[in-house]
């Protein structure tokens, strides 16, 4: 049914049905008046009629349905006298002058019959246009929620291994030689990244702090594998007392750091940036990448990732990625909870 919509299968055949309709009840109008004027009709009875339900459908309704009736309503009138003011002027001209019947060059004439047609044809395509919504509107959340349902059970498995490694860890850090404090402090980082996965990223939303102390864990441990890399994690003072979806950020820092540049005659940098601007969290990561790394897709699979901000903030989240041929740069935006 998607597809049926997605197509606008639904504008032809309601078109289709409605001009063939049409043209039966003015078949006699070929004898009386010829092939031409019966083409005239067809054209202009459904053109006004065409201009007048997609007005109400694509201008009233929606004004109406977001609360500014006194448009709304203005474009239904405006609708309205289109269509009537529109075919009465053609039904002068056909029954007036082409037909020859003097009664019907009154311009009021047909006034109420051309009202009530367009009136029932407006009543029905507003109510199929308004069902159409309501079922993409149920198809989207019925998908929504399952999407919910299968990221929950990947979460639930992959939750197995990192129990594992959390008690094992534990092991590690006891049989390590208390003098060696570098890697005690290297391990109890990894500990605690890994307790925040497991234990806190549990709700919904999560104070920016903790996913703030989450990112500086992270950071750490990849500056002491990459050696010589100029990394630097900026935070802005005013990131506290709000939340925000756990784990939302942390997918742009991996990447970064998987697809970092190796030059040996130039600087190797990540920058990553977090601050709050009005009720928004603006988050910007940027790293320098080599040529044929610049031109790949990416690790996280980045339309996972946009997909998931869809799920998380609708349309109000705004994801900028720019490539160049040796850096690579995401400009996040989401709404602050």
């Amino acid at each position: 049914m998607s597809r049926f919509f997605s197509y606008r299968l639904d504008h032809i055949l309601f078109w289709t049905l409605t001009v063939i309709f049409h043209g039966y009840t003015r078949l006699p109008w070929i004898h009386k008046a010829g092939l031409n004027q019966f083409m005239v009709e067809l054209i202009v009875r459904n053109g006004l009629l065409a201009c007048a339900i997609y007005l109400t459908i694509s201008v009233a309704i929606p004004h109406l349905t977001n609360g500014k009736k006194a448009v709304g309503i203005l474009g239904i009138v405006v609708a309205l006298c289109l269509y009537v003011l529109g075919k009465n002027a053609h039904d002068v001209y056909f029954y007036g002058y082409v037909m020859g019947d003097p009664e019907r060059l009154h311009f009021f004439y047909n006034t109420f019959y051309n009202f009530s047609i367009v009136t029932f044809y407006l009543a029905f395509a507003t109510t199929l246009y308004l069902s159409k919504l309501w079922y993409l509107q149920r198809e989207k959340m019925r998908q929504i929620e399952m999407e919910k349902l299968n990221t929950e059970l990947e979460y639930l498995r992959a939750q197995i291994n990192p129990h594992f490694l959390f008690n094992s860890i534990n092991t590690i850090y006891f049989q390590i030689d208390k003098q060696n404090t570098h890697a005690r402090e290297t391990l109890e980082k990894f500990s605690e990244m890994l307790r925040y996965q497991l234990y806190e990223c549990t709700s919904e939303t999560i104070a920016i702090e903790r996913e703030i102390h989450y990112l500086q864990n992270y950071v750490a441990l990849q500056k002491l594998r990459l050696g010589q890399h100029q990394v630097e994690l900026k935070t802005d003072e005013s990131l506290q007392n709000f939340f925000i979806p756990p784990l939302v950020l942390i997918p742009f820092v991996e990447n970064a750091f998987k697809h970092v540049s190796h030059f040996t005659n130039k600087p190797n940098e990540i920058k990553i940036e977090l601050l709050r601007k009005e009720k928004n969290l603006n988050f910007n990561c940027f790293n320098t990448t080599e040529t044929v790394i610049a031109k790949s897709n990416g690790g996280i699979g980045l339309k996972n990732v946009a997909r998931r901000l869809e799920l998380l903030f609708g349309g109000t989240a705004t994801l900028k990625v720019e490539r160049t041929e040796n850096a690579y740069t995401v400009s996040l935006q989401i709404p602050i909870m």
